[in-house]
């Protein structure tokens, strides 16, 4: 019987206007950061994590304008509260998938089948029955676990750009973990929302969705991107140097 969680997401206010919330009775395969930007006009979210716990309700006093919810990608533990949004946004290669939502989604071990071992080789021992160790409230049932499906109201391509008013990201296409996986981009300051594309742990190129090709060509073009700082779907932030480290270890890994 696991306990139940005082609450169900911490957070951390960052420089910048930038808040980090994250899951931490979620196992580190699925811990998604989440991240609120507060802009001048409006507010942008990058990320929404498992959906388990009302997101929404967590980053109430966080919302004072509108806001844009955008998923980085199509993965569960990334898009599980974006429906709790009024506006949500992502990638025009997988906004269908999201209504209705068919994609891999489970907080119980056993379901990952062959995917264990391709888990394990990448770095991720799931040694546990459950991917969370604590309940979010007293009656939940994770074996009942499913993302709710949701529209997105808009799709995002490479090139288009999130305006918050005194700061503009703009979206950058970078495949490879998935097919619709995308970064966020403010060239001002040198700040990368980079999803699951990089960060600093192990990377997945393994999954059904993957393609190792498109991922060697987005390394290779984030090498090439004057980043300052990386806000990253997985993991603690970093810099410039780190992210090189990273690519190249990812490129030399690849090209043995």
């Amino acid at each position: 019987m696991l306990d139940i969680a005082g609450r169900w997401f911490e957070r951390k206010r960052l420089g910048g206007s930038v808040t980090c919330l994250w899951e931490p009775h979620v196992h580190p395969l699925l811990r998604c950061n989440i991240w609120h930007v507060d802009g001048r006009d409006r507010n942008l979210l990058v990320d929404t994590g498992l959906g388990v716990a009302s997101l929404r309700e967590a980053i109430a006093d966080l919302i004072d304008k509108p806001l844009d919810a955008v998923a980085t990608h199509i993965h569960y533990d990334h898009v599980g509260g974006l429906h709790e949004f009024e506006t949500r946004l992502m990638h025009e290669a997988e906004a269908a998938q999201m209504n209705p939502y068919e994609e891999f989604g489970t907080l119980e071990t056993a379901d990952f089948g062959e995917l264990l071992a391709l888990l394990s080789d990448a770095g991720y021992a799931l040694e546990s029955d459950l991917l969370i160790d604590a309940l979010p409230h007293v009656g939940y049932e994770p074996e009942s676990y499913a993302v709710t499906p949701t529209t997105p109201t808009g799709t995002l391509a490479q090139g288009d750009a999130i305006d918050l008013g005194d700061r503009r990201f703009e979206i950058l296409h970078l495949p490879g973990h998935s097919r619709g996986s995308i970064g966020l981009w403010d060239a001002s300051s040198g700040m990368l929302f980079s999803g699951d594309a990089v960060y600093d742990g192990p990377l997945i190129d393994v999954l059904p969705e993957s393609d190792i090709a498109d991922y060697i060509v987005t390394m290779k073009r984030l090498r090439e991107l004057p980043v300052e700082i990386v806000h990253a779907g997985h993991e603690a932030s970093f810099g410039r140097v780190r992210l090189i480290e990273l690519i190249d270890a990812y490129l030399d890994k690849r090209d043995a």
